[in-house]
């Protein structure tokens, strides 16, 4: 048997579950049991209970048929509980390092109590870690171990069930269960709290909680919030029965009062159309449960606001209450001020027409595409636009770009110039918006309008909010325009699991994934043999030559263009069979190249396709850009350049170690790099093997369809993705042109 079973229920929470049972299973006193409870969530949430349950013989999966809600979860885990003690945590929560052993030592040190109360702290999707605030009423002066009444101030914290340790014959002598339904902890730690013989208290943070911004109860809105009324009246069902527990009422009582007007006054939570039946229900529940006198377990003292708020709640005054608080809030917002920008009388046009445009009907067959904060045609959306005229030839699309960009348009697309009244028309009435970075901070979405976010990468660099320590990556950080683009996103296109996992918990919001795979790839499972030849020719690759495509990522923490190559040395030292098609990262554009003059050095930083300059390689060579993924769909070698990971790891951050699993070979000088290519091992099977395993991970979807599934879904509403995925091992991507042969 062992000392502690940790119940976990899951549901939609796939980007923080790994971490939270990690935190559990990394603890230093091992005596436990995880039983994770796969709540019938749609996510990835089931597997990855099941790879940590494979993992690690102290987990137990359950996986529910059917969605029930955290109660019902939690009493799932609760049957195949064997431990001495109960802990619970919420599927995104995670355990302190050295919480078990801090609470296995209080419950010796105080007689193993029914229930130990320990401390929490609020992890925020901002990154800030707010400590429990009323951590006071844990100290552990006076006795080791107590009832209710000798510290009612207990009854004044949260009423969670993750912040407590419950000794489980306690819970099952008592009966205790968790009900369905939103503030479910309320009915369970009420009885928890009022009929333990014995408490415990530890002050120290054993569990972090996490608020997420979007997902959580705090942030959902709809009518299962007045859930609550029923769980407070089997708080009141349960005093009923217990008489010695009456005089608990008036606290409880004060409790519910606290409770109902927080809620009332969260616009996170509750919908207009039923703020006036939650207000009317919460002053039957208050005058239903009154009792006269007050209590000296009164948890928290009453200011004067609290009295008048839980005197009109209880007579039902909800204009005067109204009234009440909007004076409140008047009286807050007296003392700020704000200062309006002029952009000239041609913007303040220009936007009158924008607001003018959103009053008239959209257009739902226009579609508006974006890419490379309107560069030309290329990436997701040139993909997703194509696909889309093939196979929903009504559509009219429009494209976003300088004017420079315009030739690269296909002539079946508009070409919209940025600012423009064209512009400022198509944002207010296109059906859909498209793009791979983010329309301008001005678009205000209207209902009825759909908006695609592709991206444009796999990330191994950290990304959003995983940015907010790192200065160096973000000099001009503006989280606050990250998640207010966000939040008008409609779908949030994915190429694999483990993008998906970041950016659910990088840039948070109500978005749909679309775990499609991408787009831009799918040329390299349709581009034939002639094609690959003609693109070499055009590019001016010889005749049988080794064309090695060198294509680095930019650097957060330097200025100027980095030159990390001596192509000239190169060159000289691989011989006359390679060529180096040199393209460096868009962000060095403005930035005048070195001037190298080799006739076997190709610049292709102009090039307005990379999936092209994939297709005309023979291999890749790359540090830490995301190309690498798109690459590895081709199945052709790739060689890692990695000079400087880590001051790169220390200045950007990074998902994970690219040296533990990379796609080929890896070079950390100059002189490795010439000796992988030089000896072969750039093409043998010690970096196919590497490569296999970087494309299943990586690449389980980019099988040539990723377009075909996005505008099926999207435009045509389709919800099954189609077509079905090919099987990584039935793909046949373009192959490289001939190789010429190996010389000893």
């Amino acid at each position: 048997m062992p000392r502690f079973s940790v119940i976990v229920p899951a549901y939609k929470v796939q980007a923080y579950l790994q971490e939270g049972l990690d935190s559990v299973l990394a603890q230093s006193y091992r005596d436990l049991e995880l039983i994770a409870v796969d709540d019938a969530s749609p996510d990835a949430c089931g597997s990855i209970i099941d790879e940590c349950a494979a993992r690690d013989p102290r987990v137990t999966a359950v996986h529910l048929a059917d969605n029930l809600g955290p109660g019902p979860a939690r009493n799932a885990g609760l049957a195949r509980a064997g431990g001495d003690y109960l802990i619970f945590l919420d599927g995104d929560d995670t355990l302190a390092p050295g919480a078990l052993q801090a609470i296995t030592d209080r419950l010796k040190a105080t007689g193993s109590p029914d229930v130990l109360v320990y401390d929490h702290a609020r992890t925020f999707w901002s990154g800030e870690v707010v400590p429990g605030r009323l951590s006071h009423r844990l100290s552990e002066e006076g006795p080791a171990s107590f009832r209710l009444a000798d510290r009612p101030a207990l009854l004044g914290m949260p009423m969670a069930v993750w912040n407590k340790a419950y000794r489980r014959e306690y819970v099952e002598r008592e009966g205790l269960a968790f009900p369905p339904g939103f503030y479910e902890d309320t009915p369970w730690t009420c009885p928890a709290l009022l009929a333990a013989e014995s408490l415990a208290v530890l002050d120290r943070v054993c569990v972090h909680h996490r608020q997420r911004r979007t997902g959580s109860i705090l942030t959902t809105a709809g009518r299962r919030h007045l859930d609550v009324f029923d769980q407070y009246d089997r708080v009141f069902g349960y005093l009923a029965g217990r008489p010695e527990l009456e005089r608990w009422r008036p606290a409880l009582h004060h409790r519910m009062a606290e409770h109902f007007c927080a809620l009332y006054a969260d616009p996170r939570r509750l919908p207009r159309t039923s703020r006036a039946e939650f207000f009317a229900r919460a002053c039957a529940l208050l005058r239903r449960h009154r009792v006269q006198g007050g209590s000296s377990a009164r948890p928290l003292p009453l200011s004067r606001t609290d009295r008048v708020r839980h005197t009109l709640m209880r007579l039902g005054a909800r204009r005067t209450y109204r009234l009440l608080s909007a004076l409140r809030s008047a009286g807050l917002a007296s003392g700020r001020t704000g200062s309006a920008l002029w952009r000239g009388l041609r913007e303040t046009a220009l936007r009158l027409h924008y607001r003018t445009q959103r009053l008239l009907p959209l257009r739902p067959e226009l579609a508006v595409f974006s890419a490379y904060w309107h560069g030309g045609y290329a990436c997701n959306p040139a993909a997703i636009e194509a696909t889309l005229r093939e196979l929903a030839p009504r559509m009219r699309t429009a494209w976003i770009c300088a004017p420079e960009h315009a030739p690269t348009l296909p002539r079946a697309t508009v070409a919209l110039r940025p600012g423009s009244a064209a512009y400022w028309t198509a944002l207010a009435r296109a059906g859909y918006l498209v793009t791979n970075v983010n329309f301008d901070r001005a678009l205000v979405k209207r209902p009825g309008q759909v908006l695609v976010q592709t991206q444009h990468g796999t990330p191994l660099k950290r990304v959003g909010l995983d940015l907010q320590d790192r200065p160096a990556a973000t000099p001009t950080p503006d989280f606050a325009g990250l998640l207010r683009g966000a939040d008008q996103w409609d779908y949030l296109l994915s190429s694999n699991r483990h993008s998906t996992l970041v950016w659910e918990k990088a840039v948070p919001s109500s978005y749909t994934t679309l775990e499609y795979g991408y787009p831009r790839n799918d040329v390299f499972h349709r581009a034939d043999p002639a094609e690959v030849l003609e693109l070499r020719e055009r590019l001016g690759i010889p005749a049988g030559s080794t064309a090695v495509l060198y294509a680095p990522t930019h650097r957060d923490y330097r200025r100027s263009r980095p030159d990390h190559l001596d192509f000239e040395r190169v060159l000289r030292d691989l011989g006359p069979r390679f060529t180096i098609l040199a393209r460096t990262h868009l962000t060095y554009a403005d930035v005048p190249p070195s001037p190298d003059t080799h006739p076997r050095l190709i610049d292709v930083s102009s090039h307005p396709s990379v999936e092209e300059l994939c297709l005309a390689s023979d291999a890749l060579v790359t540090d830490y850009s995301s190309l690498m993924f798109d690459y590895a769909a081709l199945d052709r070698p790739i060689v890692i350049h990695a000079e400087d990971w880590e001051a790169y790891e220390a200045a950007r951050g990074t998902y994970f170690d690219l040296r533990s699993c990379p796609p080929g070979a890896i070079a950390r000088t100059e002189d490795e790099l010439v000796d992988i290519f030089s000896t072969g091992h750039w093409q043998g099977s010690r970096s196919a093997q590497l490569r296999a395993a970087f494309r299943a991970r990586f690449c389980s979807h980019d099988d040539g369809h990723a377009a075909e599934r996005v505008v099926r879904r999207v435009f045509l509403g389709q919800t099954t993705p189609t077509p079905a995925v090919i099987p990584l091992e039935d793909r046949r991507p373009t192959p490289a042109a001939p190789a010429p042969a190996l010389t000893s």
